[in-house]
C-alpha cells in the first residue's frame, strides 16, 4: 500500500497515511481516460445552437413569378435556400450532447489519474485547511510553502468559506469537494487534498 506523508500547510511533516492499492497503485490506462474526458466534455456542452429552417425565415409565402413562359428558372419561394435570406438545409438544433459511461469505467479513469499524480509527486496529503484568514495573500503563501507555482486543484469536504474565497481569484487554482472528476485531475498539476477528504475518497472509489 503507498504510504503518503501528511503535511501543514507550513509543509512541515505531521504524520503518515496507507492508501489504498486499488485507488492509488493503479496502472496508468489512457484509452479509459479519453473514453471519461470525452464523455465529461459532451456533458458540458449546452447544445443550444440553432439555425432556421425555410419554415421558421420571415417573408412572404407567394410564387415570385409565373411557372413557364418567363425563361427564367422556375421558383416557388423566397424562402428557399437557394436565395439569400432563405432557410438553412441540414443546419444544427438544440440537441442534448451528453451522454454517460459505467460508473465502473469513471471510478477506473479517477484511480488511474489519481495514482499517476501519486506516482509523479503531484498528490500533496495536508492535515487540514484551516486558514486564518479569507485573503487572497493568505492561500498564495501556502501554495509557495508547499512548493506549487502552477494549476493546482484542492479537494476538502468541509465547508470552508476561507479557503473558498482566498483561493477563488487565484489563476489556476480551483476547489472542489468530493465530486472530482477525470478532467480537472488531469487539467492541474499538483492536487492537494485534506486527510479527511483523501479517506473518504478512497472508500468511494474502492466500492
Amino acid at each position: 500500500m503507498p504510504v503518503v506523508k501528511v503535511r501543514d500547510l507550513e509543509n512541515n511533516e505531521v504524520g503518515e497515511i496507507e492508501l489504498k492499492d486499488s485507488v492509488f497503485a493503479v496502472p496508468l490506462n489512457k484509452p479509459l481516460i479519453y473514453d471519461a474526458v470525452k464523455a465529461y466534455l459532451a456533458n458540458q456542452r449546452q447544445g443550444t445552437s440553432s439555425t432556421k429552417t425555410r419554415g421558421e425565415t420571415s417573408g412572404s409565402g407567394r410564387k415570385l413569378w409565373r411557372q413557364k413562359g418567363t425563361g427564367r428558372a422556375r421558383v416557388a419561394s423566397l424562402r428557399s435556400p437557394l436565395w439569400k435570406g432563405g432557410g438553412n438545409v441540414h443546419g444544427p438544433k438544440p440537441r442534448d450532447w451528453g451522454y454517460r459511461i459505467p460508473k465502473k469505467m469513471r471510478r477506473g479513469a479517477i484511480c488511474s489519474v489519481l495514482s499517476e499524480r501519486l506516482r509523479e509527486g503531484g498528490l500533496i496529503v495536508v492535515d487540514n485547511f484551516q486558514l486564518p484568514s479569507h485573503k487572497t495573500k493568505v492561500m498564495v503563501k501556502v501554495l509557495a510553502a508547499l512548493g506549487i507555482s502552477r494549476k493546482a486543484l484542492l479537494v476538502d469536504l468541509q465547508e470552508n468559506r476561507n479557503l473558498t474565497l482566498s483561493s477563488r481569484n487565484i489563476p489556476g487554482v480551483k476547489r472542489v469537494g468530493l465530486g472530482v472528476n477525470v478532467y480537472d485531475l488531469l487539467l492541474h498539476d499538483k492536487i492537494l487534498i485534506s486527510r479527511e477528504a483523501v479517506m473518504k475518497l478512497q472508500d468511494v472509489l474502492s466500492s
